[in-house]
């Protein structure tokens, strides 16, 4: 059914699209390096609110003159949206390099959240070992609990076959990781769930290999391809926990833009994870189940989170990567 729009929401529009048509401007008379990475960024944002604002203008016969400006302002910011993106390697290391830890520092609340449930699972996990003996046999089953009590690690298993289980490794830390962060669309419930659940496992089987004498032989195979696993676990997380507060909490903005901005910045988060799972997981097969010496594992894994740590939380100059503070459409 036609309707017919107010001046009023005509003039509280009008000023985004010339907003939009003043930054293509800008663009088309200096070419797509004279917009900052913010520059970049609102333009993006104003090309969603636009193509939202089409769709409410063609119901009114009577704004043809204004559909037709935005229609055009859209087919300008789509080729300079699109036609701004680095392409290939280089594009995934300045984005590495320059773009991740911007990311993850402006999404810490998450991180931290995140992290909190999974050392809240390890606690508990830890307890109701101590407490209960059934319950490690519950979540290990009983083949890795005989393992255990044999005082053998079920690493073992892992020498000699070292490519293929590397390879098995990385496809399912990538699961796992990808199960946190699409579980996010529900509520959030999938990255508390996978988060608490990795915490569980760990206390469990750490109080384990404890009571058996194990705690060294545990510790020195996880501190190598656990410094780069384990953070990873958690950014994913996070970035669950952040598409997760898009669907709960829109704030002034309409649920669907909500959902797809959240969705924007969870999947640059999670983006960032996938070379430090390939490292984990090639350490994990071949690394950490060798001969090597204890202490050489245990220096690997420091330095590797020292230098994960030194590379996410960098100072950054002042702005970069912020998100822009646009009025969302109604």
């Amino acid at each position: 059914m036609a309707i017919i729009l107010s001046n009023q929401w005509l003039a509280k529009r009008r000023p985004y699209w010339d907003r939009l048509a003043a930054l293509l401007n800008q663009a088309s008379a200096g070419g797509v390096k004279h917009l900052s990475r913010a520059e970049l960024r609102e333009t993006a944002l104003l090309y969603r609110q636009a193509a939202s604002d089409v769709s409410t203008l063609r119901q009114d016969s009577t704004a043809r003159a204004y559909t037709e400006h935005v229609n055009q302002l859209l087919a300008r910011a789509h080729h300079i949206i699109y036609s701004s993106r680095r392409k290939g390697f280089k594009k995934i290391f300045y984005f590495l390099r320059d773009e991740y830890p911007v990311v993850v520092q402006r999404q810490i609340r998450y991180v931290l959240i995140s992290l909190v449930v999974m050392l809240g699972g390890a606690l508990l996990g830890s307890m109701l070992t101590i407490a209960r003996p059934q319950f490690m046999r519950h979540m290990l089953g009983p083949q890795m609990v005989e393992t255990i009590e044999n005082h053998k690690m079920w690493t073992e298993s892992i020498v000699g076959i070292e490519p293929v289980a590397s390879s098995a490794i990385i496809d399912n830390n990538l699961s796992v990781c990808f199960a946190a962060f699409a579980g996010g669309i529900v509520f959030g419930l999938g990255p508390i769930y996978v988060m608490l659940r990795n915490g569980l496992l760990l206390g469990v089987i750490g109080v384990a290999c404890a009571q058996h004498d194990m705690s060294l032989k545990l510790w020195s195979f996880v501190a190598a391809h656990g410094s780069l696993e384990l953070p990873s676990i958690v950014l994913a997380g996070a970035a669950g926990l952040r598409l997760a507060h898009g669907v709960l909490f829109p704030g002034l903005y309409r649920r669907r833009d909500s959902i797809a901005l959240a969705g924007v910045e969870a999947t640059k988060l999670v983006s960032g994870i996938i070379p430090l799972l390939v490292i984990a997981g090639t350490l994990e097969g071949f690394f950490s189940p060798s001969n090597a010496a204890v202490w050489l594992k245990f220096t690997v894994g420091g330095l590797l989170f020292t230098l994960l740590l030194a590379w996410l939380f960098r100072p950054v100059p002042t702005g970069a990567g912020k998100p822009i503070e646009t009025e969302p459409s109604h």
